[in-house]
């Protein structure tokens, strides 16, 4: 940790957590990512981490693995992990560093394996009091930025599939969660994750409900009215403010210009805070 703040203390670092369906129509895609390059050249660092649900799912049906989910997380095998892999690094991961390529980002495609970079342990699931096994299911463990300090240091954009590894295994982890404990690492200026709608809201169907700001004091009255798969990104926003990252924000990814625009100061999203 403290070598990668050494050296890029000179310039700000952000990560960038993408999925959704920013990720899978490619006219915002396209656009999203000539956005990243274009602040990657305005005197800042990015890092780039993604999921990549969907294609998993395809690559699976493709090599006729069922796809089953307890709890909201993907039961992996060990049949199913070589293709998770060549989900994530090879396609999502090749195609968003090709793209940001062809817009001059010096972008080059990682996974939480190279160079040991993310140690994972294996996650179990508890349910009315039964533990169930979840495979190759990995929660991060510990995190060594040395991998990305040189690569940062030489003004490459590090993007990067949530796959850890241990004792010989290639761990499948969620990706919010993975980006989460990455930022805290790297304690990031910003925590940027990208999903589908412009925050977390009392009332996903009432535009009014937006939660605005996220801190202390009001994170418990706020939780109540989380379900689904805003669960794991509001607790991993949490954890990385908890853990010293400065300020963490939930945008909509389909928006053009979104991020440039917080970057900028307008009051978007739902930022999440703890001091």
């Amino acid at each position: 940790m403290n070598s990668l703040k050494k050296s890029v203390e000179n310039k700000p670092v952000i990560l960038i957590k993408y999925g959704g369906n920013a990720m899978t129509d490619n006219k915002t895609k396209t656009s999203l990512l000539k956005e990243i390059a274009s602040l990657k050249s305005h005197d800042r660092h990015i890092v780039i981490v993604h999921g990549g649900g969907p294609f998993i799912s395809e690559a699976l049906k493709n090599a006729g693995i069922q796809s089953e989910f307890i709890e909201g997380q993907r039961v992996t095998t060990v049949q199913a992990i070589m293709h998770v892999e060549m989900a994530l690094k090879g396609r999502v991961g090749g195609e968003l560093v090709s793209i940001l390529n062809n817009f001059g980002a010096n972008a080059v495609g990682l996974s939480g394996k190279d160079a040991g970079m993310v140690n994972a342990s294996k996650k179990q699931i508890v349910r009315n009091g039964t533990s169930y096994d979840l495979g190759l299911v990995g929660d991060v463990e510990s995190i060594d930025t040395h991998l990305l300090s040189v690569l940062l240091e030489n003004d490459y954009l590090p993007v990067i599939a949530p796959l850890g590894f241990k004792d010989g295994f290639t761990y499948n982890i969620n990706a919010d969660v993975f980006a989460s404990r990455l930022a805290a690492a790297m304690e990031v200026e910003h925590f940027i994750l990208l999903t589908d709608v412009d925050g977390l809201y009392k009332d996903i169907k009432n535009p009014d409900t937006l939660v605005r700001q996220i801190n202390q004091q009001n994170k418990e009255y706020v939780q109540q009215y989380v379900d689904g798969g805003m669960i794991p990104k509001l607790d991993s926003v949490l954890f990385a403010v908890k853990s010293g990252v400065k300020e963490c924000v939930i945008l909509n990814g389909n928006k053009p210009g979104i991020i440039s625009r917080y970057l900028a100061g307008e009051n978007l999203g739902t930022k999440i805070i703890w001091n």
